[in-house]
Parts: C-alpha cells; sequence; structure tokens
C-alpha cells in the first residue's frame, strides 16, 4: 500500500513485526541465568505430570518438545527437561517494557499479542539514517542490550507478510520480505503458515487442494469467496501481497463492551440437563474469548427464544469479574432457571459477558471477604488457560469440557 507524504509523493509502507522468542521461557530464564545451557519448559503445575507444558526454549525445541502437550510426555522426549512455573505477572510487565522501547521509534505500535507488535516506522525512518533492514536490527540490538531477550523481526510492505517474516528465521534474526522476493520466500510456505489461516480453515482449502500459500495465491478468488465468503477473499489478497490494513496503536482501539455467543439448535432443548448443556456450551466459547482477549466480564446476559420466536432477555451481576466458563455458566442457568419453564422447549440461545474489565482490574477487585477461594480460582484459571493452550496447537476440538463430549446440540452459531 503506497500512502501520500508530505510533498506529495506516494510513499510505501514499512512495517516491521516483532516476535519475542521462546517469550516465557526467556524470561524465566533471566531470573535462572544457570539454567541457560539446559533444555527448560515453563508449564502449569511442575508437580503434576499430567501438567500442560506452556513454552519451552530452543533446546527444548530441538528435543520436539511441544506446547500444550502434557508434562510427562514432554519428559518422555527430554528426560533431563528443567520445569519452571509460570509467572503472568511478569511476562505482562516484560511486554509493558518491550513495547515502550517500540514507542522510541513510532507511535505507531500495534500489539498483537503479549509477545508480538507491528511498527508502521514509515514516517519515522528518516529521522534515525536507515532503512527497515537497518532499523529491524537495531531494535534486535537495544531488546537484547537492555532486556536480555531477544525478537525476531519481520520488515515489509503490509502487515501480515511482516508477520510471516518474523516467522521465516528464528531466533534472533531480521527477515526482509519485498515485492521483488515475497513469491520465491512465502509461496512456497503451507498455506497455514498465515496469520488468519486456522485449524478449521486450512482443512477447507486442503481439501480442495490448496497446500500452500502459492496455491492459495493462484485460486480463483470468487471460488475462495463463494467457498469460505468474506473470509475466502481476504485471504486471497493476503497471499497476493494485497494487505492493506494499517497499524492501530492500542490507545486508538476501543474496547469491547461485550463478548457473546448465539447458537440456533438444530432441535429444541427441554429440560435442565438439555439446557445445561447448551448454555456449557455457549459459556466455554465466551469464556475463551474473554481470555484471548485478556478481559473479564462483570454480569452474564442470557437470550432465549423458542420455536415461535418468542424472545426474553434478562441479566445479572456476577460477585467477581470472572473469565471462567463453569462460573459463567452457572450465572447463565441462574437467568433461565429464574425466567423460563424449563419444561417449555428452547430454539436459540445467546449468553454474553458484559461489563468488562481487564485481567488486571480485575486482579485488584478480588474479594477481600473471601480469602480462601482466591488460590481455588487461580487454579481453575490455570485449567482453563490450560485447554486454551491445546486448543491454539491443535485445533479448538483438541479438548473439551467433559459434560460436552459427544453432546448432539451442535447448531450454527452466530456471535452477539
Amino acid at each position: 500500500m503506497l500512502f501520500s507524504a508530505k510533498g506529495g509523493d506516494a510513499v510505501e509502507r514499512t512495517i516491521l513485526h516483532c516476535d519475542l522468542n521462546n517469550f516465557f521461557a526467556s524470561v524465566e530464564l533471566l531470573d535462572h541465568p544457570e539454567l541457560r545451557g539446559q533444555p527448560v519448559a515453563v508449564c502449569g503445575d511442575p508437580a503434576s505430570r499430567h501438567g500442560i507444558i506452556l513454552a519451552k526454549n530452543e533446546l527444548a525445541k530441538a528435543k520436539k518438545v511441544q506446547t500444550a502437550e502434557t508434562i510427562w510426555q514432554a519428559q518422555r522426549k527430554c528426560p533431563g527437561l528443567v520445569l519452571l512455573p509460570s509467572h503472568h505477572s511478569k511476562y505482562r510487565l516484560y511486554s509493558q517494557r518491550i513495547n515502550a522501547i517500540y514507542q522510541r521509534y513510532t507511535d505507531l505500535v500495534e500489539p498483537f499479542s503479549i509477545d508480538e507488535s507491528w511498527l508502521d516506522v514509515t514516517g519515522s525512518l528518516h529521522l534515525f539514517g536507515k532503512d527497515g533492514k537497518g532499523l529491524a536490527d537495531e531494535l534486535r540490538a537495544v531488546v537484547r542490550s537492555e532486556l536480555g531477550l531477544t525478537i525476531s523481526v519481520g520488515v515489509s510492505f503490509n502487515k501480515v507478510f511482516a508477520k510471516l517474516g518474523s516467522d521465516y528465521k528464528k531466533p534472533d534474526a531480521t527477515t526482509v520480505i519485498t515485492r521483488e522476493n515475497f513469491t520465491d520466500l512465502l509461496w512456497p510456505l503451507l498455506v497455514s503458515d498465515m496469520i488468519f489461516v486456522g485449524h478449521a480453515a486450512q482443512k477447507v482449502l486442503n481439501q480442495y487442494g490448496i497446500k500452500t500459500i502459492g496455491d492459495l495465491a493462484k485460486a480463483d478468488r470468487e471460488a475462495l469467496v463463494t467457498l469460505m465468503g468474506k473470509q475466502g477473499g481476504q485471504l486471497s489478497d493476503y497471499a497476493r501481497g494485497l494487505d492493506s490494513s494499517r497499524v492501530v496503536p492500542a490507545s486508538e482501539q476501543p474496547p469491547p463492551k461485550s463478548v457473546g455467543n448465539g447458537l440456533t439448535f438444530r432441535r429444541n432443548l427441554v429440560g435442565l440437563e438439555e439446557v445445561r448443556t447448551g448454555l456449557e456450551l455457549l459459556s466455554d466459547s465466551v469464556a475463551t474469548r474473554l481470555r484471548r482477549k485478556e478481559l473479564k466480564c462483570t454480569s452474564v446476559q442470557v437470550t432465549i427464544r423458542d420455536p415461535n420466536f418468542k424472545t426474553i432477555t434478562r441479566q445479572m451481576g456476577l460477585s467477581a469479574p470472572t473469565y471462567l466458563a463453569r462460573e459463567i455458566t452457572d450465572a447463565a442457568l441462574t437467568l433461565v432457571q429464574r425466567n423460563w419453564d424449563l419444561r417449555s422447549p428452547i430454539r436459540m440461545l445467546t449468553v454474553t459477558g458484559q461489563n468488562l474489565i481487564s485481567e488486571w482490574e480485575a486482579a485488584e477487585q478480588m474479594d477481600l471477604f473471601a480469602p480462601s477461594a482466591a488460590p481455588k480460582r487461580e487454579k481453575l484459571e490455570r485449567l482453563e488457560k490450560a485447554m486454551d493452550a491445546i486448543r491454539t496447537q491443535y485445533g479448538k476440538d483438541a479438548i473439551t469440557l467433559g459434560s460436552l463430549q459427544n453432546t448432539p446440540l451442535k447448531g450454527e452459531g452466530k456471535p452477539e
């Protein structure tokens, strides 16, 4: 994408994507320098062989240790694996420090996750007398010197290719993706390597012979739209280098006011158990999205519709902010029981988490009158975050709540 500079000339954007290498493990090793020559993994519960691997260093990665596998699986691959507990408050602190460094180079910094950010340096490159690669190399050196961490940086003319560049070579590397080389560098990569191609999209594309990013770029765009809707057209544009999205600073991104999910079920729900299962299915989705956004809800809303399209909506406040599926389910079920005759059929349900606050604000608002509940809540949060990690690695259907196993209550969902 080109934009008009002050002088009126068209200037191609220079976008960086910075990705901290092995972030959780690298931060933990700052406090354990004696372990740098050993394979190390960060996990939710080092005392449990059934705990989940959350992150690993390069030495553990070389032994094929994978995120989201169980500790006993990782130790079987790597008998000398050193296990360290996770400290999420520490990771958030370092994430803030790293983004503060980025902001010395541009005010256009868009955090993508706790360890990844885009930087649009088009307007500030001249201040440093460098091209994109030179600035990326300087950033890597500054981060290494000041924080003891390493980053990989992709440099390109759009956000999608910059992200692919940071993934292309790790750790501690700069990769430049240009209009002249992107077909050689990126088109041979698996289509799943591209941002926004999740497990479900990959499966659909693979079924139609689209295995690589090049295959995606060469596929008929209209056919992809027919196959996948708007997403198909976007993916086609991304593969061909036509991403025009801008880098949006966090300060310009309005926080979501609510997170919800609705389902119109293939058959009516009748009775407590069926309704509970439907609410669990929806609440699990809502809770997962809240955790991904590092938000908690302070109230829950339920919308109920019967086969004749009679619809009611009810909400209630929570005793404590949450992003736990079971707590959202409990609140939703309470609302249904108070406001609906469970003998009457339900065709559609929507569960929405409302009045959202950040995870950090929620930590400050913990119920001082029930301190004994804090350890249990933290344990449940670690458990559900471990489920998130497994789904990220292996797909959303890789693990689910026990009560949802083999449920017939599957329908077409629509986000609220």
